[in-house]
């Protein structure tokens, strides 16, 4: 039996990122579906829904570890494709917004814990209100972090625009398209 960091090496990750309301656990979902596989949802909306207060320091930190450990959990479940609604990344995103920089953990393994594809999706889509979203005026400067962020770490990701139906019609053909390389 192979183990899960067997598994990992021939997997393939597919990063679903972007700003808020822009269909990141819809397309995730739909993805996996499609590709019949698994996805990995994203961990800090569970635990923000339990929080109390506001979002402190620790909690940032928590949800970097609970992403990460929510990774390795769907791992084993994966055929070829793990799909991940969304990233660690976003803890740095957030803290360096909130607090003004980013915990060192996840700093120092931004440049280890890689995805093969990222989709990076547009703020093309009306906003919806949530009680876990912040910040409706602010989608064009987060989509503009994204790039910088995905640039920073020479990733290699694929920009999805385009009504529902569409978006998952772009989201296939940029899976399919690296999968052809």
């Amino acid at each position: 039996m192979e183990n899960s960091e067997d598994l990992s090496k021939e997997l393939i990750r597919i990063a679903v990122v972007g700003p808020e309301s822009t269909g990141k656990s819809t397309i995730s979902q739909q993805l996996a579906s499609h590709y019949d596989t698994v996805w990995v949802p994203e961990y800090a909306r569970g635990y923000c829904e339990k929080l109390v207060a506001g979002c402190t320091w620790e909690d940032e930190i928590n949800m970097f570890r609970g992403q990460l450990a929510l990774e390795e959990q769907m791992i084993p479940l994966a055929n070829r494709l793990l799909i991940c609604d969304t990233t660690f990344i976003t803890v740095k995103i957030w803290s360096d917004h909130m607090f003004g920089r980013a915990p060192q953990e996840v700093l120092d393994k931004l440049p280890i814990h890689k995805y093969d594809l990222y989709l990076l999706m547009d703020i093309d889509l009306p906003w919806e209100e949530d009680p876990l979203r912040d910040f409706p005026h602010m989608r064009e400067h987060f989509m503009e972090v994204w790039h910088k962020e995905l640039k920073a770490l020479n990733a290699t990701y694929s920009l999805i625009s385009g009504s529902e139906k569409g978006r998952l019609q772009n989201a296939i053909q940029a899976i399919d398209s690296y999968l052809s390389i």
